[in-house]
């Protein structure tokens, strides 16, 4: 009997015993379908963490000092020198509070970063409309602000936030930009935030020198050169390597890397225990398929059929039950990943290779859960099996 008629004898088989057949296959179904669904997430959402992150700079460095090792700061004008250094292409001071913002009968609490015109550059922070801050604002102590867009809907709602006066912490500031939404950050929301000029923060804030900076190299090869640089010059300084830290932006990729590949594999992990428990409901099946069968494998082995062909029939039997389970497991975890992507909002990257992967283990389920029952059946003695009854 060649495979091709097996294939067909095995697929007659499932259409007869529709709802058993559909039995065996649903856990290779929810198993394949589950492997794709949560790969897919777990990849969908590393690429778009890589990609904000990507998004906030490029090549760039961060310099934090931290305030419960030392009470130094960092004085403005030395960290501007720091533009001076080779590899360096931008530099950005960056003051940081809470704050509490007012407009009309409307009040929201939020973040306040006082920074410089350089920083709409290093952190490849735009204004969507108005305009960014100027020197002239840093230098003359203007009280202008720039809002994120969940402020600005929190006290603007859909009107144009350009051109208004709000008050934060009590004093009255003119908004002369809305901010480009960002998206969320492993630090909180890039959107929920409120920016004026570093000098009047100092004022607001009640505050003087910078504990963070951020960096931008020139180029990708230069960074390690600038994170060296910074790392001596501030140890030099500090005398400490515990009150300060220099991170790139290479740095927080590779953990990122590292903890969403965790979370790819937990998962895959997780999905895989459904196509085990499948293949554990093929190989029960298979084997009341061999006792129902006795008869017709006596028969077979009386004509000439040897042992290989026997056990080539139940493992080609299996593979099917087990293939077919895959390719609907195949459709509904397509499926699901894009209803997930668009009704939920889940980021869900769906691959070739995932696909391809799932489909293969669940052959793989089929070969090992299929080889017990094809094994028995071929041992059967053809007379004790042509006398079952």
């Amino acid at each position: 009997m060649s495979n091709w008629q097996i294939i067909k004898l095995a697929w007659a088989g499932i259409k007869a015993n529709k709802l058993r057949s559909f039995l065996t296959m649903l856990g290779v179904i929810i198993g394949v379908a589950a492997v794709i669904i949560l790969v897919s997430i777990a990849q969908g959402t590393s690429q778009s963490v890589t990609g904000r992150i990507q998004g906030l700079g490029s090549n760039l460095v961060s310099v934090s000092l931290r305030s419960s090792e030392t009470d130094d700061t960092l004085a403005y004008e030395e960290v501007l020198k720091w533009q001076e250094r080779p590899g360096v292409k931008g530099v950005a001071p960056v003051l940081n509070g809470n704050v509490t913002v007012k407009y009309g009968n409307k009040k929201y609490d939020t973040s306040l970063e006082g920074v410089t015109p350089e920083y709409e550059e290093v952190r490849n922070f735009h204004t969507q409309r108005g305009r960014f801050l100027l020197d002239s604002d840093v230098s003359l102590r203007q009280r202008v602000a720039l809002v994120g867009t969940e402020v600005a809907k929190e006290l603007f709602g859909q009107t144009n936030p350009v051109g208004k006066t709000i008050k934060i912490n009590g004093e009255n500031f003119v908004v002369v930009g809305l901010l480009e939404a960002k998206g969320a950050a492993s630090f909180g929301s890039n959107d929920d935030k409120v920016m004026i000029p570093l000098s009047t923060a100092e004022r607001l804030l009640n505050t003087r020198g910078i504990r963070f900076v951020y960096v931008q190299a020139t180029s990708p090869e230069d960074v390690d050169g600038v994170v060296a640089q910074l790392d001596n010059l501030l140890y030099r300084k500090l005398k400490n390597t515990d009150a300060y830290r220099v991170f790139s932006q290479a740095e927080m990729l590779s953990t990122v890397s590292q903890v969403t590949g965790m979370l790819t594999l937990m998962l895959g992990g997780i999905a895989g225990i459904s196509l085990l428990v499948g293949g554990i409901g093929i190989m029960n099946i298979m084997l009341v398929t061999v006792t129902e069968r006795t008869r017709e494998i006596g028969i077979r082995k009386a004509i000439g059929a040897r042992r290989r062909d026997i056990l080539r029939q139940f493992l080609i039997e299996a593979l099917v039950v087990s293939g077919a389970g895959g390719l609907f497991g195949i459709v509904l975890g397509v499926a699901g990943s894009k209803l997930l992507n668009q009704f939920f909002g889940v980021s869900a990257a769906i691959s070739w290779q995932i696909i391809g992967i799932a489909f293969g283990f669940a052959l793989l389920v089929g070969v090992i859960f299929g080889i017990y029952p094809a094994n028995k059946a071929a041992k059967l003695n053809p007379i004790e099996a042509l006398r079952y009854q």
